[in-house]
């Protein structure tokens, strides 16, 4: 295998209800095919606004046997993963982004020591607002999630833009199309 260049992938990450999804499509819409958008790959039916492609636990299972994640975690039940074309696109120079997990954060610089990582957070009564629009969980389930909200920390060479998605969708939308410039030109 080829050696993939780290310094082009953007490993974009936060709690559930920040407006990852939104965010990333926002940016996909305006940055056409200069960015590469990784798939997901989910033990979960895909719902409104999120791109990701849904397996059973038996195709995920098969999948990661036969070595097609370049990364997977577990998470709250589901599993996750992101195919092995991500490896391609690093080596071929070109800028990746991948939807990850906080969790999952710091295999991911062990992996590709010169990732660039985007944390979209938002305000908490906006996430509990989105987690509740969003249907999957009630009114206790969306209570705990956000009383056990971890602490987020990478190490200290880790490049991080933190991104605040409280507000309007193209203030934010707008910071991450910038963040993704400083991959594209460095």
């Amino acid at each position: 295998m080829s050696t993939v260049d780290s310094t082009k992938l953007i490993y974009v990450m936060g709690p559930s209800g920040a407006g990852k999804d939104s965010l990333l499509a926002f940016a996909r819409a305006r940055v056409g095919a200069r960015v590469m958008f990784a798939h997901r790959y989910i033990t979960r039916e895909v719902a409104d606004g999120e791109n990701h492609i849904s397996l059973s636990q038996g195709e995920f299972t098969s999948r990661l046997a036969h070595g097609l994640f370049a990364m997977h975690w577990d998470s709250y039940g589901m599993r996750y993963g992101i195919g092995i074309e991500l490896e391609a696109w690093l080596a071929r120079g070109m800028p990746a982004v991948v939807n990850g997990s906080r969790q999952h954060a710091a295999t991911v610089l062990k992996h590709y020591p010169d990732a660039r990582f985007i944390h979209i957070d938002a305000a908490l009564p906006v996430l509990a607002a989105r987690l509740a629009r969003r249907g999957r969980e009630d009114a206790a389930q969306i209570e705990a999630r956000l009383a056990r909200r971890p602490a987020f920390k990478l190490p200290s060479r880790a490049r991080v833009v933190k991104i605040d998605n409280s507000g309007v969708l193209a203030d934010a939308g707008t910071q991450l199309i910038d963040a993704f410039a400083l991959v594209e030109c460095g």
